[in-house]
């Protein structure tokens, strides 16, 4: 990987009013009720590289996507709730437009004073930020550098996409890295270079399917892998195990039975876990061991001997990456397993990483201490693909 401009390179340069357009990653959980704001992390994220910018006087002008909505405006994921938080985390209004590259969003940057912040309205209510056209997406990027003098991306969680905003808009612009994307670029090269040993790797979720890749390609690499989550039952099912009604891909029990015959005995599985009746927060639920679930029952989380194995691998770690939660932690009664593995993440004498994604929603979630984790990424599909050896499409544009 060639080296990467970084903000400093641009804040040396000078940038007091200039215009900064900054790609941030905003696509922070909104409650489906009362549109509130769940879990502000991925806009604290991004604050030390606006705080720079602010600082410095330049016109700073952020964009970002939420959800997913098809290419026109959706009031359900509008990024209006997100400029009023972020005006209160930088101390300062935030200028919002209410659309993307129309006349809200023209004048909104040209009334802009130097150290102000505006947002734009949400990417992808325009087709062309995600479009698979190459003039389409072109066309939308022509408007939105027209909005910079220069260009910050700071959206690690965006970088495997191949968008408009991402890709296309460092070909216009003179383009840096943000703080927040040079942070985590340093950190997974560390685990695909040399990574201190043992190294141990964590993959939990809910499918083998989106972790096949990177269970491939990290198995060469690691010393132990740990497998929770709604994936491990697939696994389970490869062992020849009754997995009663949880969560299975019968499509892929045979890549998970040639997966544990090449593993070499690195592939560590859950030896008990908690079932339940049902998929909801007060079913009737109950540990057992593995070889003993119930055919008319789910598993929903890794039970306390698990744990205990888990923990005791990871206490031996000095590398330890971590993606996907063991069970469905957003229910009290099934967030033990995921409380027991972060717990024992932060008392290993390792490096640890948190792979973005549910599983850095998990360490808000259960109220652990961020600071005891060695970097939690902001990017869980970014950072598996990073470590997968795949080029993400926003790192090659800012390296060009």
């Amino acid at each position: 990987m060639s080296a990467l401009r970084t903000l400093d390179d641009l804040l040396a340069e000078g940038v007091s009013g200039r215009r900064v357009l900054v790609r941030a990653d905003l696509n922070v959980p909104l409650d489906k009720q009362t549109g509130a704001i769940t879990d502000d992390g991925r806009i604290r994220a991004v604050l030390p590289t606006l705080g720079a910018l602010v600082e410095a006087g330049a016109k700073v002008v952020v964009c970002s996507h939420l959800g997913r909505p098809k290419g026109a405006p959706d009031p359900q994921f509008s990024l209006s709730p997100v400029a009023g938080r972020l005006g209160e985390l930088l101390g300062a209004p935030v200028h919002f437009a209410t659309d993307t590259v129309g006349e809200s969003a023209r004048s909104t940057v040209a009334d802009l004073a130097d150290g102000q912040v505006a947002l734009l309205e949400n990417l992808r209510f325009n087709a062309g930020e995600t479009s698979k056209d190459e003039a389409e997406r072109g066309a939308f990027a022509d408007q939105l550098a027209a909005f910079g003098d220069a260009y910050v991306d700071d959206a690690f969680g965006a970088v495997h996409r191949k968008h408009a905003s991402v890709f296309d808009v460092p070909a216009r612009l003179p383009h840096v890295a943000g703080r927040l994307v040079l942070r985590e670029v340093e950190v997974l090269s560390k685990l695909t270079g040399a990574p201190e040993r043992p190294y141990v790797v964590v993959l939990g979720g809910s499918k083998v399917s989106d972790k096949l890749a990177v269970i491939e390609a990290l198995l060469p690499t690691v010393d132990r892998l740990l497998i929770g989550g709604g994936m491990c039952f697939t696994f389970l099912k490869a062992q020849g195990l009754e997995v009663g009604t949880s969560l299975l891909e019968k499509d892929m029990v045979d890549t998970c039975r040639n997966l544990l015959e090449r593993a070499d005995g690195k592939i560590l599985l859950p030896v008990d876990v908690v079932v339940a009746d049902a998929f909801a927060p007060d079913a009737a639920h109950d540990t057992v061991r593995v070889d003993g679930i119930p055919s008319h029952r789910l598993g929903l989380d890794v039970g306390p001997e698990t744990v205990a194995g888990f923990s005791a691998a990871l206490s031996q770690a000095k590398t330890i990456f971590w993606n996907g939660p063991m069970g469905v932690f957003e229910m009290p009664a099934f967030a033990a397993g995921t409380r027991g593995i972060a717990e024992a993440i932060t008392k290993a004498d390792a490096f640890s990483v948190v792979g973005g994604g549910d599983s850095a929603a998990a360490v808000r979630a259960l109220g652990l201490d961020e600071s005891s984790f060695g970097h939690i990424s902001t990017g869980g599909g970014a950072s598996l693909e990073y470590l997968e050896g795949k080029t993400l499409p926003g790192i090659a544009a800012l390296e060009n």
